[in-house]
């Protein structure tokens, strides 16, 4: 029986944006941009910093003035290009531009520079993976009940306190009005990770809020209440930790050892952003494997900033009820908990647009067009699918059939047969996850039906 929750009216708000008057600096990074006053300084930290965002509209961009850089041989964009002239702004982590009609594409290159907090060093010209297709489905209620937003992929930078940005149209020829309406540069500072988490053992322990308390509580028989992670289990202790069916010994005798993964309360979610309630499916039948498009310039212990960064985009910026992907696994193969609502359960997630439904969406914390992943992160997606996957008493290395709820590759209501864990690519016609990690997949599949003991 599907299990779906009603759920409150999103707060299409965006809390924290800032558009306030900004410094200008020099377009050429060479003529004194080190010597830019300085940002305003960060808010004094109290000990809980949920972090901010800063939202600014992306206007027409003049003849820029020449320069040369060695390390962007893009040209200068053309008079009709949209973005943003270098400017000061209040330190942030992470970036996205986004746009009012979640249906419309941004047809052009979108490329920033940031300027390292406090350094006076500018980066060189980076790109931002353009996509619109982890969202919400087309039918689903967080789409109706909510002004979703269309977005870029997030970038993260590090801690920045000046950017640039730049937006140039497919072709030269194209009108400034064939991009989409409402075009905004969104920054994120993700702030500091709550007190609980940078004192894990702290006596006494912080108490948890009450929406902190029901996202904990859905890993009940998992961790305690308030966990930062929820433990490795071995293959036996995991089949034996499986609930009774009926009164009868569970039927799932290939599931795999469960991974340990860090909960929301680990990597400091504020569960105060997200909209209250829980939304499940059915069941779960495949998982999608996503790169997060937001490059590989991370440390593993930056990888709870760049979730609560990202996070903070999803929900404030793209309009969305939680994070899209229900985990997420940094470049070292820790798993995160992604979306609320219980890492053993069906929730529903906003990852795969067209197929959210009965599916499960696993993000690597990374771009991999250009870059091989990491294998610790193969191996976590492995052990994540068999462990999830048998939960539910499926086969890593089958194919199934899911519908479509409509995208740009399949029509709504089609039924469409997929390898059980698919890369995104596989039901969207996008890049992602990345070529290099699509072509793990196989690899992965076998290894995790191995775990499964098959």
């Amino acid at each position: 029986m599907s299990r779906i929750l009603s759920m409150r009216p999103f707060l299409a708000i965006c809390l924290g944006a800032v558009c306030t008057a900004a410094l200008a600096l020099p377009l050429d990074p060479t003529a004194g941009a080190s010597a830019a006053p300085a940002a305003a300084p960060r808010p004094a930290p109290s000990g809980e910093l949920p972090g901010s965002t800063q939202s600014l509209p992306v206007a027409a961009l003049g003849a820029p003035a020449p320069h040369s850089d060695a390390r962007d041989a893009t040209p200068e964009p053309a008079p009709q290009s949209l973005g943003l002239p270098a400017r000061t702004v209040r330190p942030f982590s992470l970036l996205g531009v986004v746009w009012d009609d979640a249906a419309a594409e941004l047809g052009g290159r979108v490329q920033v520079r940031t300027r390292a907090t406090g350094s006076g060093d500018w980066s060189g010209w980076q790109d931002v993976q353009v996509h619109n297709d982890d969202a919400p489905d087309l039918g689903s209620a967080e789409r109706r009940d909510s002004e979703v937003r269309g977005s870029t992929a997030p970038l993260w930078v590090g801690d920045s306190d000046a950017v640039q940005l730049r937006i140039t149209p497919e072709s030269r020829h194209r009108a400034r009005a064939a991009l989409p309406g409402g075009l905004r540069l969104e920054l994120v500072d993700p702030g500091r990770a709550p007190r609980a988490v940078r004192r894990a053992h702290a006596d006494p322990p912080a108490p948890l809020t009450p929406e902190a308390t029901e996202a904990s509580a859905a890993n009940a028989g998992l961790a305690p209440l308030g966990a930062t992670e929820i433990p490795a289990l071995d293959q036996a202790a995991s089949k034996a930790d499986l609930p009774a069916e009926d009164g009868a010994p569970p039927a799932h005798s290939y599931v795999g050892p469960r991974p340990r993964i860090v909960t929301r309360a680990g990597w400091g979610a504020d569960e105060k952003l997200r909209e209250k309630a829980f939304t499940y499916t059915r069941t779960v039948r495949a998982a999608f494997v996503h790169h997060s498009g937001s490059g590989n310039n991370y440390d593993c212990a930056e990888a709870p900033s760049l979730i609560r960064a990202m996070y903070r985009f999803h929900v404030k910026s793209n309009h969305w009820r939680d994070i899209g992907y229900n985990f997420l696994i940094d470049k070292c193969g820790t798993v995160y908990e992604g979306r609320a609502g219980g890492v053993a359960k069906a929730v529903m997630g906003a990852h795969t647009l067209g197929f959210n439904s009965d599916s499960t969406g696993i993000a690597v914390l990374g771009t991999f067009t250009d870059d091989e992943p990491p294998q610790p992160a193969v191996d976590a997606i492995a052990r994540l699918t068999a462990w999830k996957l048998g939960l539910y008493s499926v086969d890593p290395r089958a194919t199934t059939q899911l519908l479509s709820g409509g995208g740009n590759r399949f029509p709504k209501g089609t039924k469409v047969p997929l390898h059980v864990i698919s890369g995104h690519r596989d039901g969207f016609t996008t890049d992602c996850p990345g070529v290099h990690l699509y072509d793990k997949l196989a690899g992965t599949r076998t290894a995790a039906a191995a775990l499964q003991g098959r």
